[in-house]
């Protein structure tokens, strides 16, 4: 018999986390109320905290200013790639246009 894996949304994770670090509860006692492994609550924890830190997760972030710093720092690595795309293309063009006026 397979298990279904759960998937949690970051909002979730975040007031999951928040229970421990902000309102005094255990891990143990936060995770038997919400219904999930401690193991995973204690990732949430942990993430938490280094996101307050100011440290951007590899993974999905859970807070809101966190998400958009991840978002933008994809926007950012799109534009490079678009960016380097144009220079070749047009060192591209400029050689094929100084090899046909010779």
């Amino acid at each position: 018999m397979t298990r279904k894996r759960r998937s949690f949304t970051p909002e979730f994770k975040q007031e999951a986390a928040s229970l421990v670090l902000d309102q005094g509860y255990t891990v143990p006692q936060a995770s038997t109320s919400l219904g999930v492994v401690e193991s995973a609550l204690r990732r949430w924890v942990k993430q938490l905290e280094a996101e307050r830190q100011g440290v951007t997760p590899k993974g999905k972030a859970l807070t809101p200013e966190q998400r958009r710093i991840q978002e933008l720092e994809a926007r950012c690595e799109r534009l490079e790639r678009e960016k380097n795309i144009l220079k070749k293309a047009t060192a591209l063009l400029m050689s094929d246009d100084w090899n046909r006026t010779r």
